[in-house]
């Protein structure tokens, strides 16, 4: 029989009231340091670019590792405190999420681990502290390779010993260079797909960029003989700079450097801009705010920066905004002139709306900021016609971006007439077409309770809806947008895409059963269980990964194949057969199975499907001269014995295509053939 312990009834005794009090500070105290801001925990301001950032962590590192604080017990959560705020920071994507949403933006399971003390402090990025290498990552290495300049550039890896033999001769070599070429060096650690992309397999590789030539260095890595090496594919031509007049702004294309009484670029600087931008006959000049201090007030410039003018007119100009070193203007000067992007000011914001605009906010010392504007750029030329393009600088214009309520940069707003939209999809120039085409022309349904009572759950019977329900605030749901819409292409005219909002429509997701964001769910044909679903748990949810699964719901229209009715049917049959040869062990085959099903709907009428399991039935698949899987063979009906023609595509739509293509030949055939029979 258990024990009883008897219970007195609580009292507000002074001692209780005492240990409640102390209770609800420690409370207080530890939900304070839970959710202290990241930027505080680095010690580095909103403000703070990648580099601040990377350098402010490794201090921390080197002082709160646990590692130098074994008597600690605090010393591992406080430093996985940190860690999680640099592996948030330090990504262009996290920080935008964490810096519009907090930590509910961010996937729970980023972060959790971190290297040894060592590591910060002997591997930690060889040339972060250096000025004379310049360090470059995947976000600028192809604007720098490309901006004209001879690189020599450093490929390493942090923790090979070569390459930390290397550092004080690479940097002696940046010390002779200077002004000639350019040093780099590229982590391969922080940017291993860049480094495969290159095809970087040893370290340390050094490799000399010039437009248009990549050469391998095989040498003894000496000061000299990288010195001599590098000398190989320099040409100087040194042309002086033109100090032009601010009204010939408006008739020709311009980089102007506006400076405030200061030099602003070394003079030998302006010489290799005026060398380098020849070719693109882009002028450059300077002009002085403190002599022409009306210009520049009209222009709303405060202070020294580069901007080019694209011969357009005084007003129709952009200011550059990344690093003032030469390989970023020539590459920002050459993008700008091509491109239709306008600095927006109060007097030229697209306030009336008579045409569509894309408006990005932006600060100039956010890095997801700067990292967006060649984007916009590219998009800007392939929208051509029929989109204006401009970006708001937000610390001068404060009050243009408080009207719009802008809280966190860049955020991307599209002005289409009375509506308007923000951009939540990638940073890319395709992720914004994609979501200005799904904008024209809507692949997602947005459904509200209403809605999704008439159309998924009162959907007609043959109809399949996939669903996305999501919150806007919530990290994962933001990535899956764009993947999403593009998936909803990819299946068009196949099942219907919709998406809930579960932070407008939060007690009807809840009565739906969703209890977490985002939930995706596919709403099978079968109209006699309106309420049935499926749930996708999968763990890619890129839109590929997602087509195969809304797509594996389809009922088969294909039919399988023996080797008798292969022979049959197809070889012996009076009907056009595109024939599917599949191994089931086989990763692609599976992949290309939902896009068959596809493929025999486009064509049903037209032409059977069927498939035939090579591993069951090998010599079928020998004799029609089958080595890999999968592999698609056409067998048209031309009044003989059939041999297959091998079609070289994986696309149902191209596939589709070349079929009707080759049936279309063929009835022309015919009918000669008729032609000449009759005569």
């Amino acid at each position: 029989m258990p024990c009883r312990v008897p219970v007195r009834p609580a009292g507000p005794t002074r001692f209780g009231l005492l240990l409640l009090g102390l209770l609800l500070v420690c409370m207080c105290v530890c939900a304070r340091a839970e959710s202290r801001d990241y930027y505080e925990l680095l010690g580095v301001n909103r403000e703070a670019t990648s580099r601040e950032i990377r350098r402010a962590f490794k201090k921390l590192a080197l002082t709160m590792h646990p590692d130098k604080n074994p008597g600690d017990p605090s010393a591992h959560d406080r430093f996985l405190q940190v860690s999680r705020a640099y592996e948030v920071l330090k990504d262009e994507d996290l920080r935008k999420k964490y810096d519009k949403y907090g930590e509910k933006g961010l996937d729970e399971q980023q972060g959790g681990r971190y290297e040894s003390w060592s590591y910060y402090r002997y591997d930690f990025g060889i040339y972060d502290d250096d000025l004379e290498v310049i360090t470059l990552d995947r976000g600028d290495f192809e604007a720098a390779v490309n901006s004209g300049e001879i690189w020599f550039i450093n490929f390493y890896f942090p923790r090979c010993s070569h390459c930390h033999q290397l550092a004080p001769t690479w940097r002696e070599v940046a010390k002779e260079m200077e002004g000639v070429i350019r040093i780099g060096a590229v982590n391969c650690g922080d940017n291993n797909r860049l480094c495969r992309s290159k095809g970087i397999t040893s370290y340390p590789s050094l490799y000399i960029y010039r437009t248009g030539q990549v050469k391998k260095y095989h040498g003894e890595r000496s000061k000299e003989n990288l010195v001599q090496f590098s000398m190989q594919f320099i040409t100087t031509t040194v042309t002086e700079l033109w100090q032009g007049k601010p009204r010939k702004l408006a008739r020709h294309r311009w980089l102007v450097s506006f400076s405030f009484g200061d030099r602003g670029l070394a003079s030998n600087e302006y010489k290799k801009l005026q060398a380098l931008l020849r070719n693109d006959h882009i002028q450059v000049g300077r002009v002085d705010c403190l002599s022409d201090a009306e210009l520049c007030r009209s222009l709303y410039i405060h202070k020294s920066c580069l901007a080019v003018f694209k011969g357009l007119g005084i007003h129709d100009f952009e200011i550059h905004h990344g690093k003032d070193v030469l390989y970023n203007i020539v590459g920002f000067a050459k993008e700008s002139v091509n491109a239709h992007v306008t600095t927006l000011r109060p007097d030229n914001f697209p306030s009336d709306r008579k045409e569509p605009w894309l408006v990005d906010f932006f600060a100039p010392w956010c890095p997801p900021c700067q990292a967006l504007l060649p984007e916009l750029r590219k998009a800007s030329i392939q929208l051509a016609g029929q989109m204006k393009f401009g970006t708001l600088d937000c610390t001068i214009h404060h009050d243009l971006c408080s009207m719009y309520n802008i809280q966190a940069y860049p955020t991307t707003v599209i002005f289409n007439r009375s509506s308007v939209h923000e951009y939540e999809g990638h940073h890319s120039a395709d992720g914004i077409l994609e979501f200005i085409q799904d904008l024209v022309s809507p692949s997602v349904v947005v459904l509200d309770p209403d809605s999704f009572r008439d159309k998924v759950k009162g959907r007609a019977e043959g109809q399949i809806w996939a669903v996305d329900f999501y919150a806007p605030w919530c990290g994962p749901c933001q990535a899956l947008m764009p993947e999403w819409r593009r998936m909803a292409r990819l299946i068009s005219g196949q099942i219907l895409v919709g998406s809930v909002d579960c932070q407008r429509f939060q007690p009807f997701c809840q009565s739906q059963g969703v209890r977490s964001y985002p939930e995706i769910r596919l709403y099978p044909h079968n109209t006699r269980q309106p309420d049935r679903y499926m749930s996708y748990n999968g763990w890619h949810r890129d839109a590929q990964s997602l087509k195969l699964w809304v797509l594996s719901s389809l009922p088969r229209v294909s039919v399988d194949l023996t080797p008798e009715s292969y022979r049959s049917l197809v070889l012996s049959g009076r009907e056009h057969w595109v024939v599917d040869f599949y191994a089931p062990w086989c990763g692609p085959c599976q992949h290309f199975a939902p896009e068959f099903e596809v493929l025999a709907r486009m064509v049903k009428g037209e032409v059977r499907a069927g498939k035939v399991d090579c591993q069951a039935h090998y010599q079928t698949c020998q004799s029609a001269g089958v080595t890999a899987y999968p592999t698609v063979r056409f067998y048209p009906y031309i009044g003989t014995t059939k041999s297959g023609e091998y079609v070289n595509s994986r696309d149902a739509h191209v596939i589709a295509d070349v079929l009707r293509q080759r049936l279309e030949q063929l009835s022309k055939q015919s009918h000669s053939k008729l032609k000449v029979t009759t005569g």
